[in-house]
């Protein structure tokens, strides 16, 4: 349940509205709910600002209708999915009001929010083949409330095309980097923005790419300060974080 729910149910307390009995057993309650086969956490969005997100790889759709149908009977009107195979995206969709993007393998069960940030997060890419992990990122940071821009293929091999979109990166309250091959991008945005920047290295690269490593370790060893750094193609971690950074006030 939203932090508003919770000021609302203390509200009508004070005002008699509701017993401090019910609001106790609502309480008691809450925390989280056993299916068996997972634990959704209804606490979430009252801890961290946002409801628990669904991981979808691993998990049969049934499993993901019921985590999916205890979240939203929690308050939470919008649910996000990661990882989402297009099997499972088919079968949600016959439930509720589905979104499915293929690329990043992103749903999300309800509306997109109104956007309700301080001001809006950039997503980058280095090149196009980066666009299922910059689509994650920026499909995540959307369903929690936040206005996006991507700026995709704009990377070191043709700096200039990064240039060219220094109003849009100067006025951003975070960026999200997303980079595969050597993985520069994180550092030449850290670079040229105040806001912070959120390195997202990707398995996209040659052999001695490592998987994504040696991306990970340019981002890691950046010179350039206020970039930090998630787990290689963790485009939802990217996404997330720009979202907080977004919403602090």
């Amino acid at each position: 349940m939203k932090k508003e729910k919770w000021l609302e149910m203390f509200q009508k307390i004070k005002n008699g509205a509701l017993s401090p009995e019910d609001a106790l057993n609502h309480i008691i309650k809450e925390p989280f709910e056993d299916l068996g086969y997972a634990k959704p956490d209804h606490h979430r969005a009252l801890r961290q600002g946002a409801a628990e997100v669904i991981y979808g790889a691993g998990k049969t759709p049934e499993q993901i209708r019921g985590i999916t149908d205890a979240i939203k009977k929690s308050g939470c009107e919008t649910v996000l999915i990661t990882r989402l195979a297009r099997e499972a995206a088919d079968y949600l969709s016959g439930f509720y009001d589905f979104k499915y993007d293929a690329v990043s393998r992103v749903g999300i069960a309800g509306p997109i929010p109104k956007p309700d940030g301080a001001g809006y997060i950039v997503v980058a890419t280095g090149g196009t083949s980066d666009m299922p992990v910059a689509e994650e990122a920026a499909l995540t940071a959307e369903a929690l409330g936040n206005e996006v821009r991507r700026l995709y293929d704009v990377g070191v091999a043709g700096i200039h095309r990064l240039l060219g979109s220094m109003e849009i990166l100067a006025n951003a309250r975070a960026v999200v980097a997303v980079a595969g091959m050597e993985g520069a991008l994180g550092s030449v945005v850290g670079g040229l923005v105040s806001c912070p920047v959120i390195g997202v290295p990707t398995s996209v690269g040659y052999g001695a790419s490592f998987n994504g490593l040696s991306a990970l370790l340019t981002m890691l060893n950046s010179c350039a300060s206020g970039v930090c750094v998630v787990n290689i193609d963790n485009g939802f971690g990217g996404g997330y974080l720009a979202s907080m950074i977004n919403h602090i006030k």
